[in-house]
């Protein structure tokens, strides 16, 4: 078996790999964590003191359960929805080459990821709204989940995939005239 020398931009690439998976992993326990503490907070109303990092959602429980159900859903859903995001990033990396970067797979998967990181958007302002809401039932606020410049990063991302996609497009053409 040969030994090749990674470039420098292979090497980005495998950091970012794990990373990806890093970030993937956290994610899942994170909604893990958050979903075993409601299990228990069910059975316990004091485990909603300290949900998950501190997360005190005792108030919110004490004054309505189906209220305090819907903030728990948003926060497990986006975890879950990210892990999503950073899977479609670990199968993009796991199938890119450099030696041939501009396909029809790389350029569909850049715009899944795209099209669910704004998915992940949506449901965030769709909690950010729901929080800013319980705060004037409740008095308390819970926090903002994400601001709105993540629409930028989202648009960035779909950008890039209609690159990758005329790129494609281009190659293929190229491959045709010889």
């Amino acid at each position: 078996m040969e030994f090749k020398a990674q470039t420098k931009t292979q090497q980005v690439l495998t950091v970012m790999l794990i990373l990806a998976w890093v970030v993937f992993i956290g994610y899942m326990i994170e909604a893990g964590a958050i979903l075993v503490s409601y299990g228990i907070s069910l059975v316990n109303p004091e485990a909603s003191k300290d949900l998950y990092r501190g997360l005190n959602l005792y108030n919110l429980r004490q004054f309505d359960f189906w209220y305090y159900s819907l903030a728990i859903s948003f926060l497990v859903a986006l975890s879950i929805m990210k892990a999503g995001v950073s899977f479609l990033v670990i199968r993009i990396l796991s199938k890119f080459s450099l030696q041939n970067p501009f396909t029809a797979e790389v350029a569909g998967k850049l715009e899944k990821i795209s099209y669910a990181a704004f998915a992940v958007w949506i449901v965030t302002m769709l909690s950010n709204a729901y929080t800013g809401w319980l705060m004037k039932v409740t008095g308390e606020l819970h926090g903002n989940w994400l601001s709105g410049e993540f629409i930028f990063m989202v648009g960035l991302i779909f950008i890039i995939s209609k690159v990758f996609r005329r790129g494609v497009e281009i190659q293929s053409e190229n491959d045709l005239t010889i």
